[in-house]
């Protein structure tokens, strides 16, 4: 059996180069995992950030945080949705599940718990500390309101 290490390596070449073809490819996520997005912008959550594209000094933390952002700046989200709908809105702040959700180009808002100032799109100078609260406000009404609230549920009586 003399057979030449050439034939043998025309043999496993092919093999080899099938493998390769046949393995899972390996993709770079962009904009790079923990942070690494241009101009000072951090996201972590799927989708965070999503859309974003000139907006500088953002930080995205939880699904779909700041997911419509493009322009935006310096704002910061917290939570699943918190400032989903914002493209333009500046230095805002929302911390808790769907807070300022709707959000779209209003500035300097702080709203602090789930669903704090929801529906406010273009309302500006806001501070909504509580779970839903100023829930409805809008822009026209939404000036310079300062609410503290809290939804407590209470517990069935005993029998």
């Amino acid at each position: 059996m003399n057979r030449s290490p050439l034939r043998l390596g025309f043999l496993l070449i092919p093999l080899v180069l099938g493998c390769f073809a046949l393995s899972p490819t390996a993709r770079a996520v962009v904009p790079a995992h923990h942070g690494g997005y241009p101009n000072g912008n951090t996201a972590e959550g799927d989708s965070a950030l999503f859309n974003l594209t000139n907006g500088v000094g953002n930080t995205a933390i939880g699904l779909q945080a700041l997911f419509s952002n493009t322009n935006g700046n310096e704002n910061t989200a917290n939570g699943v949705d918190a400032l989903f709908e914002n493209t333009t809105g500046a230095q805002n702040t929302a911390t808790g599940v769907q807070a300022l959700e709707f959000n779209t180009a209003g500035q300097n808002n702080t709203g602090t718990g789930v669903a704090a100032l929801f529906h406010s799109e273009e309302g500006s100078f806001n501070t909504a500390n509580g779970v839903k609260a100023l829930f409805n406000t809008t822009g026209a009404r939404a000036f310079a309101q300062v609410r503290f609230g809290f939804w407590i549920q209470a517990a069935a009586p005993s029998v």
